[in-house]
């Protein structure tokens, strides 16, 4: 008579069939299921996307804060909710932004940004947005969108008042994005135009359903879209080819209110590495570059700064400048006793 086996009784026999390197290969294949780190491919062709998690932010928001080990950090009226950071409440004259402190190093990305923006106001008695940084500099509060004017890098900008009254064909919210190597000032009075790569209108506010906006970066093109209409498809929205962006910088994201006012809400952001292929060509043309650029697009030039000097160069340069007022003062003694003694001689 067969003899029903208990769970254990099960596993034991099943295991024993199975080699050490089998039951190892499936576990590492369970692993990589469960924790979604694996890659995936994002589009037809030799694209794949893996999550960085040291520069990515979701629910329960563990990593914020302002402890060295800490991957985010607020600054100004952000504050973290238990569904969503908020980086400025429904109220007048407030900023707020968060700040991955890891630089990105990474070549191709993807960043989606899972956001909200909402509030008490009438139409156009609402503002003033948010935008996604990627900048040299982070933590630097400023008149644009709450960051820092004449920022070095990308800025992606949902933009929810109009400023400039006499515009009609722009709807707004309006959806720009701007590269800046440092010149450029952001032109508030006529909402970004003179230096936008492009744009559309995205009606983002008081929805029912949830956002998304997504920036990705390949082979120096830039593609914006955004999934607004709740049907869970992305629309595009901005695509700019021979945009140069350097390595190391930092992501962020910020908002501000003014006089009029709207709850500015983060719910996630998550960076995808993007592996793309690349051909020899491809590689000598997209060698790592030092300042943000954009092809067929002058940007003035920015003086960089002298380096300062060091204490051995000052030393060095004040000694050999004593040196030499030493040694120009002696020959101007010696030519002086010349030309007194050759004037006694015609004296006499």
């Amino acid at each position: 008579m067969a003899v029903a086996l208990g769970p254990s009784g099960w596993w034991r026999r099943w295991r024993r069939r199975l080699s050490a390197r089998e039951v190892s290969t499936m576990l590492l294949l369970l692993l990589l299921l469960g924790s979604g780190q694996g890659p995936r491919q994002v589009r037809a062709g030799q694209t794949f996307e893996y999550l960085k998690r040291e520069h990515s932010l979701s629910k329960p928001y563990q990593g914020v804060g302002t402890s060295s080990s800490s991957l985010w950090n607020l600054m100004g009226n952000a504050m973290v909710m238990t569904q969503y950071i908020r980086l400025t409440p429904d109220m007048q004259s407030k900023q707020g932004a968060l700040w991955n402190r890891v630089p990105c190093f990474l070549r191709d990305w993807e960043l989606q940004v899972h956001f909200r923006i909402h509030g008490q106001g009438k139409k156009n008695l609402h503002g003033d947005g948010l935008a996604i940084w990627y900048t040299k500099d982070r933590m630097q509060p400023g008149p644009v969108f709450g960051n820092m004017d004449k920022f070095v890098g990308l800025g992606v900008f949902v933009d929810t008042y109009p400023n400039e009254e006499k515009q009609q064909e722009r709807v707004f919210p309006y959806i720009s994005a701007m590269v800046n190597n440092g010149s450029l000032s952001y032109d508030h009075e006529r909402d970004g135009r003179p230096t936008e790569l492009g744009g559309c209108t995205a009606i983002v506010r008081n929805l029912h359903y949830d956002t998304f906006l997504v920036i990705r970066y390949v082979k120096r093109h830039l593609t914006i879209m955004m999934d607004i209409d709740g049907k869970h498809e992305w629309r595009d929205c901005i695509e700019v080819s021979g945009v140069r962006l350097p390595r190391g910088y930092y992501f962020g994201t910020s908002s501000i209110t003014g006089d009029l006012s709207d709850n500015h809400d983060v719910i996630s952001l998550k960076l995808f590495e993007l592996t793309v292929e690349r051909t020899p060509e491809e590689e000598k043309l997209h060698r790592d570059v030092f300042l943000p650029s954009v092809d067929n697009m002058k940007l003035p030039e920015m003086t960089a700064p002298l380096p300062p000097l060091s204490g051995l160069a000052l030393f060095l340069i004040v000694f050999f400048s004593l040196v030499f007022s030493v040694f120009a003062i002696v020959i101007g003694i010696i030519l002086y006793n010349k030309w007194q003694e050759q004037s006694r001689k015609r004296f006499y």
